[in-house]
């Protein structure tokens, strides 16, 4: 979101209740990119034990926006997304890494590549999404 920072950032989302409730956080944001994280816990997962899909989708959406936000500014929706899972995501932490693709006077376009993070780091690609992002 154009003149923001991380901190900054972090404090919008904070202010989502939805992202309070899975505990998510941004560790990355500007320049066109945003990565949002989430820790993997029972109480997110389905029932097989996989992280669900709607948390994925929640990552993807919201990466895409914030990413959005940094070329865009901060007053941006999600026009839309899709999201192509690749496999269940097991491990410690979910790892959704957006980058802006093309961004025009009213809207962006923005590439999302979500991966499940096991403790030691190794992450596996579960999900790739894309979405268009738009000044509200």
């Amino acid at each position: 979101m154009t003149g923001l920072d991380l901190t900054a950032a972090q404090k919008v989302l904070d202010s989502q209740p939805f992202s309070a409730l899975v505990g998510a956080r941004l560790t990355a944001f500007g320049g066109g990119a945003a990565t949002l994280e989430v820790d993997i816990r029972p109480q997110l997962q389905q029932q097989n034990g996989f992280l669900h899909g709607g948390v994925l989708a929640y990552a993807a959406d919201n990466a895409i926006t914030f990413a959005a936000g940094t070329t865009l500014g901060p007053h941006v929706l999600t026009g839309g997304f899709s999201i192509q899972y690749v496999r269940p995501a097991t491990g410690a932490t979910l790892v959704a890494r957006a980058e802006v693709a093309h961004t025009g006077r009213r809207q962006a376009v923005v590439r999302c590549e979500l991966f499940a993070a096991a403790e030691d780091g190794e992450r596996t690609l579960c999900a790739v999404a894309q979405g268009t992002v738009l000044l509200a």
